[in-house]
């Protein structure tokens, strides 16, 4: 089946919509548009599809009411504008959605919900009961929060994220763009690329970048990232624009019939695996030995210290280090268990030579992907 045949088919489907497209251009949220979009997710829910929305639009929400002009560059000023803006959308969304007689539910996430074990597992039964009981979920990054080292960075990585974490069967990924191009798309002689079969496709195609007074954060630049890495795993993409929603969100056999459709390819993986495999933050690495790369790689073993022999980097205890191997070739990714500062003193050391405290996995394998 193409791409488009299984986002037609998806049974559950993670929507992502982008700031741009829900807001006007004095600001402040657009109700034609917020409309218009629930219109056509509650069109898809009563299909017969299980759907889960990823919203941007909490800080731009915010800026009208906090008498600001343009997104705000300082963290402080920016999360006073979520703090405002999260409750104006959500009851905007509410309300919206009521018309439909349907009721939604927020869930406000950060990175650290995607790579501890506790709140991995926490958010994906959130999710899974709100799905249960015909509620349809309203995700956004919690930059109320969020520093830049528990950002997640833009909400198509969460988007991509939300469909691992539930097992979802398809993305859509709505922004102020008509898909991908070959060229700029302001330029003339730029194609649109209808189809992507495999990452290579997207080797040649360049993106403009968003203008200075783009209210999102996310842009053109960030499109081919989220929509590269998730068909890897066994989701169909679309990449549309928001305007075009209706058709995007099309569950006739055909299938969306606009946009630019990337097809899945390879096993699909859990969304603590993918975060950490495509966009964590990396603090720093570990050098293996032969033979602690052939435990790892080879018989998905934790990582003991006494196949390390070097640290490099400034990380504490649940921090994204790499795993490098002998060759200097980064062969795997892992949530480290120590410090960079108790490391030093245990490395090449085996189990039984260590203190009883000190007697666990520097790198669990439950926490660890390989990347080779």
């Amino acid at each position: 089946m193409t791409a488009r045949g299984q986002l037609a088919a998806a049974r559950r489907i993670v929507v992502k919509v982008g700031s741009s497209s829900l807001t006007s251009l004095d600001g402040g949220l657009d109700p034609l548009r917020l409309d218009a979009l629930v219109d056509a997710l509650a069109a898809r829910r009563a299909a017969g599809s299980q759907v889960v929305l990823v919203s941007s639009g909490a800080i731009a929400a915010g800026l009208a009411p906090l008498g600001l002009s343009r997104r705000p560059r300082d963290l402080a000023t920016q999360q006073a504008a979520a703090a405002v803006g999260q409750l104006l959308l959500a009851q905007a969304y509410a309300a919206s959605f009521a018309r439909h007689e349907q009721a939604i539910g927020q869930v406000l996430l950060t990175a650290d919900d995607m790579i501890r074990r506790a709140n991995y597992r926490n958010a994906q039964r959130t999710l899974e009961r709100l799905l249960g009981l015909g509620v349809l979920p309203v995700v956004n990054e919690n930059d109320t929060v969020a520093t830049d080292e528990i950002r997640v960075g833009d909400n198509d990585r969460l988007a991509a994220l939300v469909a691992h974490l539930i097992g979802a069967d398809g993305l859509v990924l709505l922004s102020d763009v008509d898909g991908l191009y070959d060229g700029d798309p302001r330029l003339p002689g730029s194609r649109l690329i209808g189809e992507v079969e495999a990452p290579s496709d997207l080797e040649t195609v360049r993106i403009a970048r968003p203008g200075e007074g783009s209210l999102g954060r996310g842009g053109c630049p960030t499109k081919t990232t989220p929509a590269a890495t998730p068909p890897p795993a066994g989701i169909p993409v679309l990449l549309a624009a928001s305007e075009d929603v209706t058709s995007a969100l099309d569950a006739s056999e055909v299938g969306p019939k606009v946009g630019t459709a990337f097809q899945p390819s390879g096993r699909r993986m859990s969304a603590r695996r993918f975060w950490l495999r495509h966009a964590a933050d990396v603090r720093g690495s570990l050098d293996l030995d032969a033979g602690a790369v052939a435990a790892v790689i080879g018989r998905r073993r934790s990582l003991l210290a006494a196949g390390i022999h070097g640290i490099s980097g400034d990380f504490v205890a649940g921090d994204v280090v790499d795993l490098v191997g002998p060759h200097g070739v980064v062969v795997a990714r892992g949530v480290v268990g120590f410090d960079a500062t108790e490391l030093p003193s245990l490395i090449g050391r085996r189990s039984r030579d260590l203190a009883p405290e000190q007697r666990r996995e520097v790198v669990h394998a439950d926490d660890l992907v390989p990347l080779t």
